[in-house]
């Protein structure tokens, strides 16, 4: 797995993958201007891993790392298949 700040695996929990993007990024970049915090990068969707009980705490987690109050957008959240 790759290293994520968000992948934490305990007993009993499940891989999720999240998808986000920063709407802020995205649209000063569509203005040809750069978010002052925030690498441009954020204005594509990007996956993060999280290790969480069910889909609602895996959003729960994201939001805490990635606060929708700085402009972060998670799009979808899906659980990840075993092989």
């Amino acid at each position: 797995m790759p290293k994520n700040p968000l992948y934490c695996p305990r007993k009993g929990s499940k891989t999720f993958e999240v998808r986000l993007y920063n709407k802020d990024v995205r649209a000063l970049l569509k203005a040809n201007l750069e978010h002052e915090l925030f690498d441009a990068k954020w204005a594509d969707e990007t996956c993060q891993i999280v290790e969480a009980q069910d889909a609602a705490e895996a959003r729960i987690l994201a939001a805490r790392r990635y606060p929708p109050e700085k402009g972060f957008v998670i799009s979808k959240v899906s659980m990840v298949s075993s092989p």
